[in-house]
């Protein structure tokens, strides 16, 4: 495509002799548009653009000089090369400063002209086809599905993309020219991430390394990062990219599949121990049962309310070392789901009767939020464990009140149930290790209920989905299958 050429003077014969000496050398494609006054110019400009403007500083209607600004915002690609008889040193800085590309005498040969025109012309092509590039990598950075930051030698931001900004929820504008967010690295981890960054950046090569990074909601994903050194003048690092991908999912994938391996290999020994472990706890309930039989025989008061008490702790324990040797046997080797349609409202709701005294006994409000007709696909007394885990865990967490939220809805293509709290939240350093088996973070905890949630979830092609913030409380979604 040929490029346009503007020339701007009022003396015609000189203007056409300009453009017969542009467009007929050979080694220019270019298409030559006159003007005679600023205004015409302008006009054109705005209305066709150009590549190069050859303007007189002498116009009937003002100076070349002051036409660059204007002529320069019509059409900001453009160059524009000035001409005059009568040169000055201070009006060709003042042309300079104003951002023309060059100034020539009228009394210049045409080969000095065509030169000019030449060199713009390949100042132009070269600008354009940097932005390009710098397009093209913009789009890449932006569009790409891992984690860039871009940092100076002095540790300073210079690049933080879409990605990196929406999972921190630091905007990128809020990121360039700092330092890392305090809010998104621990101390240990940022500490960590510094040191290897001034090893890069000290001539060190590439490095590698795995940190945890929070989210814009308080988790900490576990992020790796390659670092890499940018070289520019005199073979110097100035820059450093970091391409973090997050690897949250892959932990956790594989602390699974670990945990799964385990359990299996258990398997054999858990129901051989269930075995061994149930007909004395049978006869421990049995014996119970007659000797609670025998204090209610004795007519002393004295002795018979103390014996009373303790038969109630030996019961309360030994029922918990029933609920846990189920839980164990139920995430060593769980019974397959049946499938079938159920309301997902009426299992909380009947979960919540079940466990309406604890409740009350715990101060809590129980806010019941759940939509008629939602429709699942799945066992109705492994959902219903699943919900009185999540209920359980709940008031553990609100021993002196607060408010218990249940909820069951359906969207286009999932049905689902949620139980929230009003506690201290989940700190966001163990949000990632909540569903392995046995951990724990409560005294006289098991480590079992939210990991046989996580097991049954899996079993009817769910997930289940964490929302915790510090001192607000937690809510714990299960989405599943609609029916």
């Amino acid at each position: 495509m040929a490029a346009r050429i503007l020339i701007v003077d009022d003396n015609q014969s000189l203007a056409k002799n300009l453009r017969d000496v542009l467009s007929g050398d050979p080694d220019l494609d270019v298409e030559v548009s006159l003007a005679e006054t600023g205004a015409e110019a302008l006009g054109r400009a705005q209305k066709d653009g150009f590549e190069v403007a050859v303007v007189d500083v002498k116009l009937p209607d003002g100076s070349g000089v002051d036409l660059i600004g204007p002529l320069r915002e019509a059409c900001p690609h453009g160059e524009i090369v000035l001409v005059t008889g009568n040169a000055t040193v201070n009006t060709a800085i003042a042309a300079l400063r104003a951002g023309a590309f060059a100034f020539i005498l009228k009394n210049f040969r045409p080969a000095e002209l065509i030169s000019t025109v030449a060199q713009a012309l390949e100042k132009i092509a070269l600008k354009r086809e940097r932005e390009e590039f710098e397009r093209r990598y913009r789009a890449i950075v932006d569009a790409a599905d891992v984690l860039i930051v871009g940092l100076d030698a002095a540790g300073d931001i210079t690049l933080w993309n879409p990605r990196l900004a929406a999972m921190t929820g630091v905007s990128t504008e809020a990121a360039l020219g700092g330092g890392l967010p305090d809010n998104i690295i621990d101390e240990d981890a940022r500490k960590k991430f510094c040191q290897a960054f001034a090893a890069v950046r000290d001539g060190g090569g590439a490095s590698e390394i795995e940190v945890g990074v929070r989210d814009a909601m308080g988790a900490i994903r576990r992020v790796r990062w390659h670092l890499s050194p940018v070289r520019g003048a005199g073979k110097r690092i100035e820059l450093v990219y970091g391409i973090g991908i997050d690897v949250t999912e892959r932990r956790a994938l594989e602390r699974r599949a670990a945990d799964a391996e385990a359990l299996n290999a258990m398997a054999p020994l858990a129901l051989g121990l269930a075995h061994e472990i149930r007909n004395p706890l049978n006869a421990a309930v049995l014996e119970l049962h007659l000797l609670a039989r025998g204090i209610e025989r004795l007519e002393a008061p004295a002795a018979r309310d103390p014996m009373r008490a303790r038969v109630r702790i030996v019961e309360s324990e030994i029922k918990r070392l029933e609920r846990l040797l189920t839980d164990f046997l139920e995430l060593a080797r769980p019974r397959a789901p049946q499938r079938e349609p159920l309301d997902l409202g009426r299992v909380v709701d009947e979960v919540l009767d079940l466990e309406a005294e604890a409740i009350a006994a715990h101060g809590l409000e129980l806010v019941r939020e759940l939509a008629a007709g939602v429709v699942a696909l799945g066992d109705v007394e492994k959902l219903k464990q699943v919900v009185l885990n999540l209920v359980v865990n709940a008031l553990d967490v609100m021993p002196q009140g607060g408010v218990l939220r249940a909820r069951a809805g359906v969207d286009e293509r999932e049905a689902w149930l949620s139980i929230g709290d009003t506690g201290p939240g989940v700190d966001p350093n163990i949000l990632a290790e909540i569903f392995d088996p046995f951990f724990t973070t409560k005294a006289a905890g098991t480590g079992l209920g939210l990991a046989i949630v996580r097991k049954i979830v899996d079993q009817h092609g769910g997930r289940v989905v964490v929302d915790t913030k510090k001192g607000e409380g937690t809510t714990v979604k299960v989405i599943l299958p609609r029916g």
